[in-house]
């Protein structure tokens, strides 16, 4: 019996406006930067106009990179909240894969900017087993006291003992598939953001990301003891926005773009994967073909890197053999491609915009018997 399960990062799937950029450059959309607005009013009237032109090329992207991973299940980042996937499933989702999603879960997270983990799923999967949502069960709430998670490192950022962990939430979530039951945990942690501190912006933050993952562990062992037997269901997936590898870019598109992959010992990830714990399957790709995100600050500081996940339990890490696929059509064309690993890109995709998204779809086919 198999299932295709696949994560993804939507980037900002929204159905309001933010208009924070009039008093706060740094949310400024950088059209709306070369003209000399005179009031809050007539900004709010552009911004409007500028995201409502933009939308649709994008999530007509964000619509074709999900129906690339003919996933039967899609766990979600950024998303808004409910009504925002249901307009987007319908409006854009169904004219491309039909009768697809119906099944659709969200809850409220800790997200400052309210964007949320998500879950879509189909009634059956390609092979006709049923898919039957259980529970959901948020843990938003947990804070560093409740798990024993409070150090010092997280007072050195500023963080208190009753603080939440989960910048957004772990969210759990049981289906079966053909009666055999998945527990899936949806997460995105912490991101980097700029430097700070005399740190750059990944160090600066990883003790918030150890944190999260730590969480996320001490929830599954709670629920599924520590003997990582065999018999056990689980995945992790989502954004982690950490990485235990990343290919460096040097050179330019003129003369030639050159791609050297350096292994990060600092990370999140090892909570995961140090001791065996749960497994990432993406690892299971060559070296040079593991990345889901470009990153560049500039000609200076250019990668690409892992930062979205499906980490499998010890259990089904060893009955699966599968290499999972990335999508990487909906990339933008600055996106440099290291040798051999070129795709066509989808139809209106732009330079830097319109894309599916700056993250790409992960997904892989599972036996859960």
């Amino acid at each position: 019996m198999s299932l295709r399960l696949a994560t993804f990062n939507v980037e900002n799937l929204m159905n309001r406006f933010d208009f924070s950029g009039y008093r706060n450059q740094l949310n400024e959309d950088r059209t709306l930067a070369l003209f000399d607005i005179r009031s809050e009013a007539e900004y709010r009237l552009l911004e409007q106009a500028r995201v409502i032109a933009h939308s649709d090329d994008t999530r007509q992207l964000t619509a074709l990179a999900i129906a690339a991973t003919r996933a039967d299940i899609v766990c979600l980042q950024e998303v808004d909240n409910i009504e925002a996937l249901k307009a987007f499933e319908y409006g854009y989702l169904f004219k491309m894969v039909g009768e697809g999603y119906r099944q659709k879960y969200t809850t409220e997270g800790n997200d400052s900017r309210g964007i949320d983990v998500a879950l879509m799923m189909r009634t059956e999967t390609a092979h006709g087993q049923p898919i039957e949502f259980v529970r959901m069960t948020s843990h938003a709430y947990v804070t560093f006291e409740q798990f024993g998670l409070f150090n010092d490192d997280l007072a050195a950022m500023g963080h208190e003992p009753g603080e939440r962990i989960f910048r957004r939430d772990c969210l759990e979530v049981d289906v079966t598939v053909g009666g055999v039951p998945l527990t899936l945990y949806l997460v995105h942690f912490k991101s980097m953001g700029p430097p700070r501190n005399g740190l750059d912006g990944r160090a600066a933050t990883m003790p918030l990301r150890i944190a999260e993952a730590s969480a996320v562990r001490h929830i599954i062992e709670q629920r599924f003891g520590k003997d990582h037997a065999a018999g056990k269901r689980w995945a992790i997936c989502g954004d982690m926005n950490d990485y235990r590898q990343r290919v460096l870019i040097g050179g330019d598109a003129h003369a030639g773009f050159h791609f050297e992959p350096v292994v990060e010992t600092n990370t999140c990830l090892n909570v995961f994967l140090s001791d065996g714990f749960a497994e990432n399957i993406v690892e299971r790709r060559p070296e040079m073909d593991r990345w889901t995100l470009y990153h560049t600050r500039g000609p200076q500081e250019r990668h690409l890197c892992q930062l979205d996940y499906i980490l499998l339990s010890k259990g089904l890490a060893a009955r699966n053999a599968a290499i999972p696929d990335i999508v990487r059509n909906g990339q933008p064309w600055r996106t440099p491609f290291p040798p051999g690993q070129e795709v066509p890109r989808f139809p209106r995709i732009g330079w830097d915009r319109p894309k599916a998204s700056d993250h790409c779809p992960v997904a892989v086919t599972l036996d859960l018997v």
